[in-house]
């Protein structure tokens, strides 16, 4: 009697390994031979679930879109603003081995925006995103004139230091993302009671 494989887990397997090919070979390596050279099998394997390397990206960034989603509102019940801040924050740095790979694996993505109409449409999506879940982290700490602009400051700081630990993990360690983060924190202009406590978490 054949074995039964759960169709959901099976196509989360195959994500993962597209995110590895990516994260390693860039988009020219993923490929549906590649990929079932990674996982064993025969090309069927993957076909079955997903029949083109345009359906495995549109895949890819499905997930991320929907854990970007879950995130924020994790967020949304966080009732402690200090808390809530640090914990939006820290969800940027790629301080682990999964979260730097789906790093990379995006920013391989990004570069061939043109070759797939995905691409474009996830970028469309998670800037918003990702800009709403930094405004909800900081709008107890600022005036309502200054949120945009801070806003943005944030942006652009999670966005360098994804890139920085994308291109140099050694250096960028997740002990030296935290720690930078906590300085760049002590620079902006909240209350020092919460600096105290990111500090001390």
């Amino acid at each position: 009697m054949p074995k039964y494989v759960d169709p959901q887990k099976r196509m989360d397997e195959i994500v993962d390994a597209s995110e590895r090919l990516l994260s390693t070979g860039g988009f020219t390596n993923l490929t549906l031979r590649n990929l079932a050279k990674q996982m064993g099998g025969s090309i069927t394997l993957v076909t079955h679930y997903f029949e083109s390397r345009a359906a495995l990206v549109t895949a890819i960034l499905d997930r991320s879109l929907k854990e970007t989603d879950a995130f924020i509102e994790s967020l949304e019940r966080i009732s402690d603003a200090s808390e809530r801040l640090r914990t939006a924050l820290m969800w940027f740095l790629p301080a682990d081995e999964v979260s730097l790979q789906a790093e990379r694996a995006h920013i391989a993505l990004v570069a061939h925006r043109e070759a797939e109409p995905a691409i474009q449409q996830f970028l469309d999506q998670v800037e918003p995103a990702m800009r709403r879940a930094i405004t909800m982290a900081i709008n107890e700490f600022v005036p309502p004139g200054e949120l945009g602009g801070l806003v943005d400051i944030l942006r652009v700081w999670t966005s360098g230091m994804i890139l920085s630990a994308v291109e140099h993990p050694e250096v960028w360690t997740p002990e030296k993302q935290v720690h930078v983060l906590e300085q760049f924190l002590g620079h902006l202009q909240l209350p020092a009671s919460y600096r105290a406590d990111f500090v001390e978490a």
